[in-house]
């Protein structure tokens, strides 16, 4: 037996489990199935409040609505998931609802990043990047736009381009192989990705340019997000790490380009985006080409004078009613329910990821606050898992590349919710911000910097206790 079954007895037949989860979940603590006694939280069952979705169909987990969605919302959600889902095209077209594509583009629809509302995924060696792109941008304060951008390129590389447009340059990546060993001398093996940019349309690129892998990360549970108060943020904060503990989470300031001012970062691998709203608008025109009520110029950088003066699709492109029932989609795409919470290796994975510092950052419960704009997200007891802080994690996942006031080796803590679910709807297990982790484990050992204590308290575990932890991150 187990290291992690003799701490909670012997371990349940499938069929009991199941029958512990169902009496948990209707509102009781559970007995593990060997005379130990284990703790089940019912509300572990419902990490989005009133907002998380039951209704799981097979390989459609990330992309149902919030089940408590008014009926005109409801609506508005379905609206929008068309226009996520369908494919744009070059103006002028017939199809004048959904033409506008490019000049220069990433993909051609929002679900061709995020495939089933999940996460993207990086090539193979030597491959060409599909469901993520590249950032790319020079030392130095960006400003308001937060990075510098590079001389005829901007800040991210487009490959693609429309008829008699050229697409900025090829992206491929290369893996590189880091051994090491656990503190019981198993043996495991990371990943690291190396790009090199082919083809490049406006002159090369100097050795000066920062690089930075981004993998499309799955679409559950934003509105939630964004009705998290900032107060809650800032009471979470501790830049100077005042408590003594190694964890200084900061809050990233980024610009609202709609407010004019500066807000609290939430979206985004190094949370440089303030809103759900902005981050749909940045990605209709950064990744696809689109023009917004939010972002109405088109990204054709100096020099770039075919992209410039390519014909438009409208302006914008996708005007206010449809880019709004966009961001409510967003929004409302539901966090789904956790039937195994109440499985007793579940729960104590649960208890050695707390125990060996993980939810100083992952923090797992927070309630919302007053959000006017979408009420349903309003005060609700839920469980994301993240703090939406940036943390230093260290040089190995370093991009070295600043973002508002991200430097160039901290993170955001993301979410976790829905996370054992990318392997069934999006058909792998690439973690982390550029998908180099090939499973949980190796996302755990890539944590640096403030994570680094935790990381090498995963690391010391037995196996058996190391399998625990992943079984409770494949519940999530």
């Amino acid at each position: 037996m187990s290291a992690a079954a003799t701490r909670r007895g012997a371990w349940c037949a499938p069929g009991t489990l199941r029958l512990l989860a169902l009496l948990a979940l209707l509102g009781g603590a559970i007995v593990g199935c060997g005379g130990g006694a284990a703790t089940a939280d019912p509300s572990e069952a419902f990490p989005g409040g009133d907002a998380t979705v039951f209704r799981l169909f097979a390989g459609q987990q990330f992309g149902q609505p919030a089940p408590n969605l008014t009926e005109a919302h409801n609506a508005t959600f379905f609206t929008g998931n068309s226009f996520f889902n369908k494919v744009w095209v070059t103006a002028p077209a017939s199809t004048t609802a959904r033409d506008g594509l490019g000049p220069t583009f990433n993909a051609r629809s929002c679900s061709g990043c995020h495939f089933r509302d999940g996460r993207g995924r990086p090539p193979d060696d030597g491959g060409e990047m599909d469901s993520m792109l590249l950032r790319v941008s020079l030392a130095g304060d960006g400003g308001q736009a937060g990075v510098v951008h590079v001389p005829g390129y901007g800040d991210q590389i487009e490959p693609h381009g429309i008829d008699g447009v050229p697409g900025e340059a090829t992206v491929r990546v290369r893996w590189v192989e880091r051994p090491g060993r656990y503190g019981d001398g198993t043996p495991y093996s990371l990943r690291e990705p190396v790009y090199a940019l082919a083809n490049p349309a406006f002159g090369p690129l100097g050795d000066d340019v920062l690089k930075s892998g981004r993998v499309a990360p799955a679409m559950i549970g934003l509105g939630l997000l964004e009705a998290i108060p900032e107060q809650t943020l800032l009471a979470w904060a501790d830049p100077d790490d005042a408590d003594g503990d190694g964890i200084s989470g900061r809050v990233n300031r980024v610009w609202d380009v709609e407010a004019r001012q500066t807000r609290a970062g939430r979206f985004g691998w190094k949370a440089g985006l303030p809103s759900v709203r902005q981050q749909v608008g940045g990605a209709f025109v950064g990744d696809m080409g689109i023009t917004s009520p939010l972002f109405p110029e088109q990204n054709c950088p100096t020099p770039q004078s075919l992209c410039a003066a390519a014909p438009s699709g409208g302006e914008p492109e996708i005007p206010e009613d449809r880019f709004a029932a966009v961001v409510l989609y967003a929004e409302t795409l539901a966090p789904p329910t956790r039937p195994d919470y109440a499985d007793p290796e579940v729960m104590h994975g649960r208890d050695l990821f707390a125990d060996i510092g993980c939810t100083g950052c992952h923090k797992a419960r927070v309630e919302t606050g007053a959000f006017p704009a979408l009420p349903e997200m309003a005060h609700q007891k839920i469980q994301p898992y993240t703090d939406l802080l940036l943390h230093d994690m260290g040089p190995g996942l370093a991009d070295d590349r600043p973002e508002f006031l991200a430097t160039g080796s901290e993170w955001r803590t993301p979410p976790l919710w829905g996370i054992g679910r990318v392997q069934t709807v999006n058909d792998h297990s690439f973690f982390l911000h550029d998908g180099r982790a090939r499973g949980f484990a190796e996302a755990i050992l890539w944590h640096g910097g403030e994570a680094q204590a935790a990381r090498d308290a995963f690391a010391s575990l037995p196996a058996a206790d190391r399998d625990t932890v992943v079984r409770f991150l494949r519940s999530l």
